[in-house]
């Protein structure tokens, strides 16, 4: 479908909406969208491409803008936004493919693209359409990749962001109608691919305050018309503030859950607020999620031949991985005859160094003077929040 957002720049993208899994890895509650825009001057640039399977129906809507491409902009070189550059080049043999450096030394590893098919930019260059139209180019490294870059259209006021700032979300709606809807599909998002770097997010997050869009358009999601809205949520996130209790817990024959509901009623006697999620029904994106913000988390497991549960296992990898700001991490948990469930999840933490409070593990269900241990513990939690 063709999408105008002003007289000379339209959106020209997919929706994914039977899509379910992304990565092989990250679920897709709402599905997804590969965004691609065209913006039309005196010559025509199409910036980012799609993925692979949707490259016949992307070309449509490029072909139902009447012209002729002279450029397609890769600002990142991850196959959803760049596989279907191979069909793009079929289609449209003279144009250029705009990029810089190290993207192309990805596109041509990932794509097998022609050389010579390239035309290379530097940070803060800009590339002449005519008609009073030019494309200017930002380096943006490590969001999420080291290639991306956003492309800016100073005379019409719009950014194109990639995967920054975007959202796994399918609509026919090109601008938000919920922006609490679209507020939690961005922070899964965020959660999921972006926070690791929030480093990095803060610093591209000035960039765009000083370019001052009027328009965000991203390559997951819809297009943001308001966007203060996208910039104040992000700025929330990649802050250093940090709020609340997780609780997240495998529960095997009800000994954990038993202590999760001791630790989890003590923290609320001290008017903390705590979130609670068990990991064996919850999906990926919903503990990531829950990640941003969290100050404290709580991992309740079992023993599973003398070591964690596979499933608190699996968290712990995904906390290393996305490297939220939580403060503290505390273990606890039950076994039957022994083993060293707590030393083997403080090992896996080498890329974040939280403050962790000393576990608390029973053997089998806690008896009462036991309780009463995960009660003081659950004070002391209290008191450092």
């Amino acid at each position: 479908m063709l999408r105008k957002i002003t007289e000379k720049v339209y959106a020209v993208g997919v929706n994914d909406f039977k899509r379910r899994l992304f990565d092989a890895l990250i679920p897709l509650p709402d599905g997804t969208s590969y965004n691609s825009y065209l913006v039309r001057g005196e010559k025509t640039a199409v910036i980012d491409a799609v993925d692979p399977p949707f490259a016949a129906e992307w070309l449509r809507n490029i072909k139902a803008a009447d012209c002729h491409p002279d450029y397609i902009i890769a600002n990142h070189a991850e196959q959803d936004h760049s596989g279907a550059l191979v069909d793009f080049i079929q289609a449209y043999p003279q144009a250029k493919i705009v990029t810089n450096a190290k993207c192309r030394e990805f596109l041509l590893d990932l794509l097998r693209l022609p050389v010579e098919k390239f035309l290379l930019v530097e940070d803060k260059a800009a590339l002449d359409l005519g008609c009073g139209l030019t494309l200017q180019f930002y380096f943006a490294p490590w969001v999420h990749w080291p290639e991306t870059m956003f492309t800016f259209v100073p005379e019409e006021n719009i950014l194109f962001t990639t995967d920054f700032l975007g959202a796994h979300y399918a609509s026919d709606d090109l601008y938000p109608r919920d922006e609490m809807i679209i507020y939690r599909a961005a922070k899964r998002y965020y959660a999921e691919i972006m926070m690791p770097f929030r480093v990095n997010v803060r610093k591209h997050l000035e960039l765009i305050k000083t370019l001052a869009p009027k328009i965000i358009a991203p390559s997951h999601g819809q297009v943001y018309n308001h966007p203060e809205f996208i910039l104040s949520a992000y700025t929330d996130w990649a802050g250093e503030d940090t709020k609340d209790a997780l609780l997240l817990y495998v529960s095997m024959h009800d000994s954990v859950r038993h202590m999760t509901e001791i630790v989890r009623g003590e923290l609320e006697a001290k008017n903390v607020t705590v979130r609670a999620l068990d990991l064996t029904s919850a999906d990926l994106g919903a503990v990531a999620m829950e990640l941003v913000d969290a100050r404290v988390v709580l991992l309740g497991t079992p023993t599973v031949l003398a070591g964690a549960h596979p499933v608190a296992a699996s968290a712990v990898f995904l906390f290393n991985a996305l490297r939220p700001k939580t403060k503290y991490l505390g273990l606890y948990g039950s076994y039957s005859w022994g083993g060293r469930a707590a030393e083997q999840l403080a090992a896996m933490l080498t890329a974040v160094k939280p403050e962790i409070l000393p576990p608390l593990f029973f053997k089998g269900l806690p008896k009462p003077d036991e309780e009463k241990q995960l009660t003081a513990w659950a004070q002391d939690v209290a008191a450092k929040l």
